[in-house]
């Protein structure tokens, strides 16, 4: 009995998580796992049936305490450089 061939790609610039080798992480199209042909690490991709929750990273910009005014606010004065007195 023949085997249907095993729909795999390699993913461009993927480094693997266990071995940190770049380029070496497959993707089997059939069954959505993906795994590193160097060091044989395997792990299901998160796909349809896997909720994927992404929530952005608290930032020094994003959280609330930043977002206050701590520092009292100044006059600034522009300098003209072209009104040079002497």
């Amino acid at each position: 009995m023949h085997k249907p061939p095993v729909r795999r790609r390699f993913i461009a610039g993927a480094v693997c998580p266990r071995c940190s080798a770049m380029d070496t992480i497959v993707v089997d199209r059939d069954s959505e796992l993906r795994e590193c042909v160097a060091c044989g690490f395997q792990e299901a991709r998160p796909g349809a049936n896997t909720p994927v929750t992404t929530s952005e990273p608290a930032t020094r910009v994003s959280r609330a305490v930043a977002r206050r005014a701590d520092t009292p606010a100044s006059v600034v004065r522009i300098l003209d450089p072209g009104d040079r007195k002497g």
